[in-house]
């Protein structure tokens, strides 16, 4: 039950988000026992995002949230695809990238906690 919201100050066409939403849709396999079919994903594009107080210059905050956890390993292996497929869409620098995860024991679907 992942959820990934991605929040850029650049402008996320349509064609893109669903570009990215399919990439983000495969990468999440890389977390033992997570899926595509148990993801939600959200984008915020054209957000006031600075990095290192400059505004103009195109960046990404991606926040993904984790029923349960992971491992180091896994979360290095998301961390650089993700960094990879946000790069590329959008054309942000790799260094203008950053990347936060949060596990949890409780989540919540359909009315009831996991």
């Amino acid at each position: 039950m992942p959820f990934i919201n991605t929040k850029t100050n650049v402008s996320i066409s349509q064609e893109k988000e669903l570009s990215i939403k399919q990439q983000l849709g495969q990468a999440i396999s890389l977390i033992r026992g997570k899926s595509e079919s148990w993801l939600m994903v959200n984008f915020e594009d054209n957000s006031r995002l600075y990095f290192a107080g400059d505004g103009k210059t195109p960046c990404a905050f991606v926040e993904i949230k984790l029923y349960g956890a992971a491992s180091s390993q896994e979360y290095e292996n998301l961390t650089e695809k993700i960094t990879e497929i946000i790069s590329s869409e959008l054309n942000i620098q790799k260094t203008k990238i950053y990347i936060k995860y949060e596990e949890t024991v409780y989540w919540g679907f359909a009315g009831h906690n996991f």
